[in-house]
């Protein structure tokens, strides 16, 4: 990593401005998982133990500039309070900047009840880089915004990494530039057009590409097969068949589903079955048995796996055996497996296998920007090393 990072800087005595993620889920104001802000806690800690002051901020939910209390971040403050073992304050009035002791840690409220935090107002950037004379990015989800508290900051502070961006970076680079072979990339999702990007990209890296997901479909139609009212975006199958001819010409496989899941209709109590072909006016909603047994053959057979993306509508049980075989698939793998955050983190560590996989990403559009080979906003104001 060409960035400096917490490690390359001395934080005793400083007042430490933090990018965190501690965008949770709530319901009725209760946080319904804290992974996010658990993932923060390294970074937080390495400050407080070198006896610095830490100053966090982040963003809860998308409050277009208002102040909500909905979108409070007052249960994180005391959720971190009860992690750190110590009372983490909540700050209201960022335009007063209040004293933190050495060893000490405040939040700030939400920074998107600003408006001048998503566009990165400058006059917005210097009230919060007014509480610290050092920044930290440690939110890696929130790099590709070029927002206020991700990169405006840093052009008034001394700018570095925090433990859980430099993981990420680290994570994604091995992957992207010295990958142990074969390296096998695995893409789910609804669409195409989400994923253009990085099948380009990865289509020079990997040894093998499996898709699957709704995407899936409109590769089948770009080979000439019968998908049946499945998932298919019309207007890329052109492109889908070039990009199936630009992986031929690679030397990359390509694996596409063979046997689905198929559906009368787009509902969990929908009558389905496992077919090796879609009857008119049914739809593919999971890959089937046997195409989950050839991708997790793939899997076992890699020395480098990235999955990014479902195999079908995981979310419901029906059509969820496919996302948990390559689930279970990944970690199981003896290589390196890179979880690339969204839907298939979701996915991991709801089927309780996050501690098994190389890495999971915390951050599903930064991670997919990662991928397309795009350099992240957050990631280039870092001041270099």
């Amino acid at each position: 990593m060409q960035k400096k990072s917490l490690r390359d800087v001395e934080v005793t005595g400083r007042r430490v401005l933090v990018r965190a993620d501690l965008n949770v889920p709530l319901k009725d104001a209760v946080i319904t998982d804290d992974t996010r802000i658990r993932a923060s806690l390294p970074t937080i800690r390495q400050i407080l133990d070198g006896g610095g002051a830490t100053v966090i901020m982040s963003h809860l939910g998308r409050p277009k500039g208002q102040v909500h209390p909905a979108f409070s971040l007052a249960p994180v403050a005391a959720r971190l309070s009860e992690l750190l073992g110590q009372e983490v304050p909540l700050y209201t009035d960022l335009d007063k900047v209040v004293a933190v002791p050495a060893g000490g840690a405040c939040l700030l409220e939400n920074v998107r009840f600003h408006p001048g935090e998503t566009s990165n107002d400058a006059g917005f950037a210097q009230v919060l880089a007014a509480w610290g004379d050092l920044f930290v990015n440690d939110a890696f989800g929130s790099s590709h915004r070029a927002h206020a508290s991700v990169v405006g900051v840093a052009e008034h502070l001394e700018a570095v990494a925090g433990s859980l961006v430099e993981k990420e970076l680290v994570a994604f680079e091995g992957i992207l530039s010295g990958p142990a072979r074969p390296f096998v990339a695995i893409l789910g999702g609804a669409k195409v057009s989400d994923k253009i990007l990085v099948v380009e990209n990865l289509i020079e890296r990997v040894d093998g590409l499996l898709i699957g997901g709704g995407m899936a479909y409109t590769f089948l139609a770009a080979r000439g097969e019968e998908i049946g009212a499945s998932k298919l975006e019309g207007d890329k199958v052109d492109y889908a068949a070039r990009l199936l001819e630009k992986a031929e010409l690679a030397g990359v496989r390509v694996l596409l589903p063979t046997d689905h899941v198929v559906a009368d209709r787009f509902d969990e109590d929908a009558e389905h079955r496992v077919s090796t072909t879609i009857p008119e006016g049914w739809m593919a909603l999971d890959i089937g048995p046997d195409t989950a047994a050839a991708y997790a053959a793939e899997v076992a057979a890699a020395g480098t796996v990235l999955w990014n993306g479902p195999m079908g509508v995981f979310e419901m049980a029906p059509f969820a055996a496919g996302t948990r075989a390559v689930c279970e698939a990944c970690a199981a793998s003896v290589g390196t497996t890179v979880i690339g955050g969204g839907d298939s983190a979701a996915a991991v560590n709801a089927y309780g296998l996050a501690s098994k996989m190389s890495h999971l990403s915390t951050g599903g559009g930064a991670s997919l920007e990662l991928l397309e080979g795009k350099t992240l906003p957050g990631i280039a104001a870092l001041t270099d090393a």
